[in-house]
């Protein structure tokens, strides 16, 4: 292990999945822990990175194996100099606090990010993608990926969508998570109406739809303010939802495709009012 992180324990022996602050830890791979606690695990080092920089809330430990020590050391000398506690840890206890195949031996404990509505909301935002009933850790962290790159103003997880803090959504958004703000409410008509007081125009992207994104971008629909909703990966979004929304849009689709994943829409739907927004 590194020098400098050795001088935040001297002479101690690496913590074991037994030690009283990683059993704590590994609580937090459960939605019940992380709720109840406050706090996720991010592990790697460019989301241990992202999380140093992230402004929103604090890093309270890192826990680190030899090796990993060993590869990071800049990344450990910017953590101690932000007065993050450094833990040393054996494979076994990484590997406890690891959901991956390959455990990477570096993991930091984190403050949640969802913010209040309102608060996400705040401003004068342009671009939101709303995730509802979205059960796939992995499509649902894409998501915030994507809507991070195209520019969105927030992403709020709205309804019986999984927690942007499961272990899989966090590393599907290789640190997007902590780059814009991000809101949480399982009750999506409340979900709507902050939308809507923001001065957002809430379009769902379905399948389904008479109107497609080509016909609304010549209208220039979607140079507007939008709050983009998307639904689940199997379903869509039900009847009832999209009866509550302003429109509805579809992607055309000009191959033999039937239709196109969660996350892969999402980016189309979103570049296109990113595109129109700024021309």
């Amino acid at each position: 292990m590194s020098q400098h992180a050795r001088a935040h324990r001297p002479e101690a022996a690496p913590f074991t999945e037994r030690t009283p602050r990683v059993v704590a830890a590994r609580h937090l791979t459960r939605r019940q822990g992380r709720d109840k606690a406050g706090r996720f695990l991010v592990e790697g080092a460019q989301a241990v990175r992202e999380a140093l920089a992230w402004q929103g809330g604090e890093v309270h430990e890192l826990f680190v194996t030899a090796t990993a020590a060993e590869r990071n050391a800049d990344l450990l000398r910017s953590a101690g100099d932000q007065g993050v506690r450094i833990s040393e840890v054996d494979d076994k206890a990484a590997a406890s606090l690891s959901e991956t195949v390959t455990p990477q031996g570096l993991i930091a404990v984190c403050d949640v990010v969802p913010q209040p509505l309102d608060t996400a909301l705040r401003g004068t935002p342009r671009l939101v993608a709303v995730l509802h009933g979205v059960s796939d850790p992995g499509n649902a962290g894409t998501v915030t990926r994507v809507a991070d790159a195209a520019g969105a103003d927030a992403v709020i997880f709205a309804g019986d969508t999984v927690d942007p803090h499961n272990g899989k959504c966090v590393r599907a958004s290789t640190g997007s998570l902590f780059h814009l703000p991000i809101a949480r409410s399982r009750d999506a008509d409340e979900v709507f109406a902050a939308c809507r007081r923001a001065g957002l125009r809430l379009v769902a992207a379905d399948g389904y739809a008479e109107q497609d994104l080509v016909e609304a971008s010549a209208r220039g629909d979607l140079a507007r303010p939008t709050a983009w909703v998307f639904g689940s990966e199997a379903h869509g979004l039900p009847d009832d939802v999209v009866a509550k929304l302003d429109t509805s849009l579809k992607v055309p689709l000009y191959g033999a495709a039937e239709s196109l994943n969660l996350a892969t829409a999402a980016a189309v739907c979103l570049y296109a009012s990113a595109r129109d927004q700024r021309n």
